[in-house]
């Protein structure tokens, strides 16, 4: 191929191209193309080009395309960018990206980057980035926002005010509604939400809220205090974010105020802020589900080592604790050596009872996130899943015995006692897995721990045990009246 041939990946695309999107997929194909196209024409130094293409996207796009570009032409194509989009672009940018771009920017457009970001943004940048490079923002922040920052970073880690930003627009009671347009349009540039006014006392204690619409909507002279919703749910500095994020969910809130111990307000959560709260908890328990230490890095910025890392000491506990299995079998080692079939049952019994308990353990975690399900519940959570372990029971046991008497024990003289042993093994062990894999969870929140940590593989590798030892106590039952034992 010569080398002024374009690939496919490649091809050309104007601005008409872009304009011309109109749904998720056509973006994502857009946004592929460009990824290709831009270091070509990094290459053949067509920057007017360039600009004209990123400037038609949206800053969340643009991140997309400079997280998959070469690491050495993110800083040419950010410096492209019109400044405001620039700005925009680099908070949704990674922490390692960031990183790149922060060395490479003289002092004056790291100053003028970080008077554009958001408070919140910066917190968050913050704490990705190594200490030589948070000296260096530090030192080109002012004084206001170094105060703002050094507030937010003394929260707790996972608590509501780790996560608030101070820039919001607060309107005081006395105030006409003319006011508090003149007060909005004054100070609401650098706010992260007009939408939401909060209204509070000369103190900042928080008294009311008012929403655009409700400024709207009345005349101008009316006073805040006569239009102000004065029922304001608002949440702690130290509650944990999870249930900050669920409160927000559950009210559709685009922002939150948070208060401090006398009820000051001291910052907002906003709806943007959540959905990443909601994000990061979902996949730490969807790893914590799978046996892996949770890691809050993209996948392929995690090393081998540090995956390994991650995985091997849980893989090692499971290894171990199949010892109690391994222990039971050997147990009955005489009774499997003289009716050899029922060994043959062993994977199906322990992968039936593992999946039954998964299925319970992981519905009810997911319950408990959702805040459906309590550890006072138990009981009600017990007697409803026992329901549907006797019917999952008596159909697994039906099949079963049909299989395991017309496939597997067909030519045995006792055929139709080891299909029923393995029929009546099925019920009960479904009705013991669902029972554990409903109860672990909520014993273990009641402790105050993490629900997903008990989830499919402990609770697989414990019903394991348990169906073994059904099992072999009811094959002993049946088996011993034909002298079989």
């Amino acid at each position: 191929m010569e080398e002024n041939e374009k690939t496919p990946e490649s091809e050309d695309i104007d601005v008409e191209d872009i304009n011309d999107v109109n749904d998720i997929e056509d973006i994502e194909e857009i946004n592929d193309k460009l990824t290709d196209l831009i270091p070509e024409l990094i290459e053949s130094r067509d920057f007017q080009k360039v600009k004209e293409l990123l400037r038609e996207l949206e800053p969340q796009d643009v991140a997309i395309i400079l997280e998959d570009i070469p690491f050495d032409l993110v800083p040419v194509v950010f410096r492209l960018l019109p400044k405001t989009m620039a700005a925009d672009c680099f908070s949704e940018m990674s922490a390692d990206a960031q990183e790149i771009l922060i060395k490479g920017f003289s002092d004056s457009e790291l100053k003028f980057i970080l008077d554009e970001l958001y408070i919140d943004d910066t917190v968050d940048m913050i704490e990705e980035m190594p200490a030589n490079v948070v000296k260096r923002i530090l030192a080109n922040c002012d004084s206001e926002s170094r105060a703002q920052i050094n507030q937010i970073l003394k929260y707790p880690k996972d608590s509501a005010g780790s996560i608030m930003t101070v820039e919001y627009v607060r309107l005081e009671k006395n105030m006409s509604i003319a006011d508090a347009f003149a007060r909005i349009r004054r100070v609401g540039t650098d706010k992260e939400t007009i939408y939401t006014c909060y209204v509070t006392e000369s103190d900042k204690t928080l008294v009311g809220v008012v929403s655009a619409m409700d400024l709207m909507l009345n005349d101008t002279d009316k006073l805040i205090s006569e239009i102000m919703d004065t029922n304001v749910i608002c949440v702690t500095t130290d509650e944990d974010k999870e249930a900050v994020a669920a409160t927000m969910s559950k009210y559709d809130f685009l922002a939150i105020p948070v208060v401090d111990a006398d009820n000051r307000l001291v910052g907002i959560v906003t709806v943007d802020d959540a959905i990443d709260v909601i994000q990061d908890e979902a996949t730490e328990d969807i790893t914590k589900m799978a046996a892996i230490t949770p890691n809050d890095k993209p996948y392929f910025k995690v090393g081998v080592f540090s995956t390994w890392l991650s995985r091997i000491p849980w893989l090692l506990l499971l290894m171990l604790s199949a010892t109690f299995t391994g222990a039971i079998i050997s147990h009955y080692e005489d009774a499997l050596s003289k009716v050899i079939i029922l060994t043959s049952f062993i994977p199906m019994l322990m992968d039936t009872a593992g999946n039954a308990g998964g299925q319970a353990s992981v519905t009810i975690i997911r319950a408990i996130s959702l805040g459906e399900v309590e550890p006072k519940d138990i009981l009600r959570v017990l007697w409803k899943e026992f329901r549907v372990a006797f019917l999952c029971g008596v159909s697994l046991a039906a099949v079963g015995f049909l299989k395991a008497f017309i496939f597997d024990a067909r030519g045995e003289p006792e055929a139709l006692l080891v299909a029923l042993t393995v029929a009546i093994t099925l019920a009960a062990t479904v009705v013991v897995a669902k029972a554990v894999g409903c109860c672990m969870p909520l014993l273990i929140k009641k402790l105050g721990f993490d629900p997903a940590v008990v989830a499919s593989p402990f609770i697989t590798t414990i019903v394991d045990a348990i169906s073994l030892v059904v099992y072999f106590a009811i094959a002993t039952a049946i088996l011993p009246a034909l002298n079989m034992l």
